[in-house]
């Protein structure tokens, strides 16, 4: 009998079987797909050669996770690669302000602001690998909070109440500089009038200027191989094609998980759920095994926006105007405040904005095994509502053009190096993996009310469920989404302590 099931094996679910498997325990992942990894895998999506990142392709947590350090993944292979430039923000009025880990480099590109930029990078070169810590530890998280200081906590909590609109304005004189940490906390479905909106991109910010935007060599099922790698190489099981359609408890406690070919897997010590809160509360636990108010909070869930991604083969590197854009791992689409305050209304009024905000990924730039001799990659996404009232089957083709465009506008000549391109509107990713509800690849909405005490509900925020021995290890559990492990971490290292 296995001490652990793990149901799903995207990242969370991967850190977690490796670190219960590495503290020696029996360990077996039932995956329902064909393949592991889920959303952080790639695929040669437009044409043969071209090697395309499925959800994630950056990873500013690379160097910097608890979760990921302790699996030691460069040892077994792992290579990582970083632009000149982390971050670039172009617009159409010929400005680009861009982040680099040379803080220099940055304070230049930032020009008027470049005093006010240094003293951020300063502030994250002092905090160190203790921001990470306390950002992605389990909540209430006091000895990490307190090793990062008093003052830094005070500076995060001012960012956590504010929007990013208003913290950009206070900060920065320049439009240029202004757009940069709002462009940054539309990565999830926080606009720059949000409140609370400016932690996430101040954040991300942070971790460009630190550690930057980083690549992994041969994409990122290189990390999805490299976890799996430590897995086996501790004992652990995985097997595919194997969907858990509930658990079995008995006396409180769970005791075996039940598969849609009706087989009952028994487990010895622990369940852990890489899915969706909604889906392993409504639907897995039996619905006498969890109190109504929590099953109503989790009907209530909700998901951030829908997702539309773009991948391209090309000929050749973007011609941006900009040369910083030109050598940036990573690009941001957005004009101005004023421009992504009205993506947000569009978006969240359920049309389909009409100038889209970008997050760009230039992965064949820092990474030549990414295409064939002489191309490129291109790697793209925008915020849409998940559904539309006639469907996306109609919109895909003109929304794909409309982005097209909006590249276009900032890179004269990248329609005319497109070798192939591959659409995903948000009910594509969702028919791909269950856990992309909407097209949502953060597991739930990043608005406040549902994030620290609340996420997934209030009071099982430490991983724990009311049954015993369930574990919640995705994204819907704290700290969210984000190539990190720690929501799968922290929900082994809660099985672990348990036992003990």
């Amino acid at each position: 009998m296995d001490d652990a099931i793990v149901i799903g094996s995207g990242p969370n679910g991967l850190v977690a079987a490796a670190t219960l498997a590495r503290a020696g325990w029996r360990v077996r992942v039932l995956e329902s797909q064909p393949r592991p990894g889920g959303a952080l895998y790639s695929l040669e999506t437009t044409l043969p050669g071209y090697v395309h990142d499925v959800g994630a392709a950056f990873f500013p947590f690379a160097h910097f996770s608890p979760a990921l350090q302790h699996l030691h993944l460069d040892e077994l292979g792992l290579q990582w690669r970083s632009g000149v430039y982390e971050s670039a923000h172009p617009a159409p009025d010929g400005s680009c302000v861009s982040i680099a880990r040379d803080i220099d480099l940055a304070a230049r590109s930032f020009g008027a602001d470049g005093d006010a930029w240094r003293r951020l990078a300063q502030w994250q070169a002092d905090m160190g690998q203790r921001l990470p810590d306390a950002l992605l530890a389990p909540l209430p998280g006091m000895r990490p909070a307190l090793r990062l200081g008093i003052t830094n906590l005070l500076n995060l909590a001012m960012a956590g109440i504010s929007t990013s609109a208003g913290y950009s304005r206070r900060l920065f004189r320049t439009e240029a500089a202004r757009r940069v940490i709002p462009g940054l906390s539309l990565h999830v479905d926080l606009g720059p009038e949000d409140f609370g909106g400016a932690a996430l991109g101040l954040v991300l910010a942070l971790l460009a200027a630190g550690g930057g935007f980083q690549v992994p060599v041969g994409g990122a099922r290189a990390i999805t191989d490299a976890i799996l790698k430590r897995f086996d190489d501790s004992g652990g099981q995985i097997q595919l094609g194997t969907r858990v359609e509930s658990i079995v408890v008995r006396q409180h406690r769970a005791v075996a998980v039940r598969t849609s070919a009706a087989e009952e897997i028994p487990v010895a010590k622990a369940i852990l759920a890489d899915v969706g809160a909604p889906a392993l509360y409504l639907r897995m636990l039996p619905s006498e095994s969890v109190g109504g108010w929590v099953r109503q909070s989790m009907r209530n869930f909700r998901y951030g926006w829908g997702t539309f991604k773009m991948d391209w083969a090309l000929s050749d590197p973007v011609p941006w105007l900009s040369e910083e854009a030109r050598q940036a791992a990573v690009v941001h689409a957005g004009d101005s405040i004023d421009d992504l305050i009205q993506f947000t209304n569009e978006a969240r009024a359920g049309a389909l904005p009409s100038n889209p905000y970008l997050v760009i990924g230039q992965q064949s730039l820092l990474d030549a095994t990414r295409a064939p001799a002489g191309g490129h990659t291109l790697w793209a996404y925008s915020r849409v509502p998940s559904q539309l009232p006639d469907g996306w089957a109609k919109h895909r083709e003109a929304f794909a053009d409309r982005i097209e465009e909006r590249i276009e506008g900032l890179a004269p000549g990248f329609r005319a190096l497109i070798r192939g391109r591959a659409i995903f509107a948000p009910d594509d990713l969702d028919r791909m993996n269950e856990n992309l509800v909407g097209g949502d690849l953060g597991g739930g909405s990043a608005q406040f009310t549902h994030q620290l005490f609340w996420r997934p509900v209030f009071p099982y925020f430490r991983y724990r469920t009311p049954v015993k021995g369930v574990y919640l290890c995705s994204a819907s559990a704290h700290p969210g989404a984000g190539v990190h492990g720690a929501c799968g971490y922290n929900a082994a290292q809660a099985a672990l302590s348990d036992q003990k």
